[in-house]
Parts: C-alpha cells; sequence; structure tokens
C-alpha cells in the first residue's frame, strides 16, 4: 500500500529532522566513549565508562528512533473520500481557514492550499497543507519547522486535520 507523505525540502526538513540529528549525534559520543574505554588502563574504569556509554546509546537510540517514526508519522496525508468536486472542496476548505484565522501561506487554485495557523501571540503555530483531487482530499498538518516538533503541537495538528476533514465532509463542527 502506497502511502502519500508531506515533502519537505532544504533548510525545512533540516530543522524538522534536527531532534533526531541531535540523537544520532548522541549515540556517535557513546560510540565513540565505548571505542576509547578500550584504551584506558584501569579495567574498571574502563567498564564502567563502557557500561554507562552502552547505556546512553540505548537510550539515544531509542528515543531517536521514537521521534523519527512520531514525525514521519506526521508527515503522512490523511485521505479523504468526498462527493464533492475540488474547487467546492476548494472553497471550504478557504472559508474554514478564514474562520479559524489561518494565514495562506501557498495557492493553487483548485489543487493546493497551504496555511500557516495561529494559536495565540506566542506560539507560532503549525503547518496545514491540503491537496485537493476529484472527490479526495489529503489532509497534512505538522509542527511548523521553524518552531520545532513538540508533543503539545502533534495534538494540535491532529486537531487541525479533524477541522479540516469534517469541513470537506460538511459535517457539523
Amino acid at each position: 500500500m502506497h502511502v502519500e507523505r508531506l515533502r519537505l525540502y532544504g533548510a525545512d526538513w533540516a530543522r524538522y529532522f534536527a531532534p533526531v540529528a541531535f540523537c544520532a549525534y548522541l549515540a556517535a559520543i557513546c560510540v565513540a566513549l565505548i571505542i576509547t574505554s578500550a584504551f584506558l588502563h584501569d579495567r574498571r574504569d574502563a567498564l564502567a565508562v563502557s557500561a554507562a556509554a552502552a547505556f546512553g546509546l540505548l537510550l539515544s537510540g531509542a528515543l531517536g528512533m521514537g521521534v523519527l517514526g512520531m514525525q514521519l508519522h506526521e508527515l503522512r496525508y490523511l485521505s479523504v473520500a468526498t462527493r464533492f468536486d475540488s474547487e467546492s472542496n476548494f472553497e471550504q476548505v478557504v472559508r474554514l481557514a478564514r474562520e479559524l484565522g489561518w494565514q495562506r501561506t501557498h495557492e493553487q487554485p483548485g489543487r493546493r492550499l497551504e496555511f500557516r495557523t495561529a494559536d495565540s501571540m506566542l506560539q507560532e503555530g503549525e503547518r496545514v497543507v491540503v491537496l485537493l483531487r476529484e472527490h479526495q482530499v489529503l489532509i497534512a498538518s505538522i509542527c511548523d519547522p521553524d518552531v520545532g516538533f513538540s508533543l503539545v503541537g502533534r495534538r494540535r495538528c491532529q486537531h487541525h486535520r479533524e477541522l479540516v476533514r469534517r469541513a470537506v465532509l460538511r459535517a457539523p463542527p
């Protein structure tokens, strides 16, 4: 089964996956410590350093894999089958965005919309991308790469996807 994902490029890609890169960096330091401990003269010190580094390697690797899994999951589009054409779905999404105060950052009329949400003055918000096809809408919402990945932002992204889904299905809020 083919799953479509939102594609990030350049600096956005680097910022979005920076937490995973940091975990990989920590894991590399742990590997270097394990290798370095082989050259220590005192066996007890070498064993202690190796054990601590192995523990750090396990934790940073597990954390990195967990964050990567969540981020890749968030990049997947939610597919919604509708009985309406792409133009009417386009209008529904634009109306919803206007009501919620989302800022439109990119538009291809009848095909693609990209918004940046603004929840408060202190929060930059999330990115919402909507691809429109005949009788199908693909919705993705991610934490804005300029802000960074967060678990709270993940919850808001799920809420944004649900709002768009309900709008294109013409379901009551």
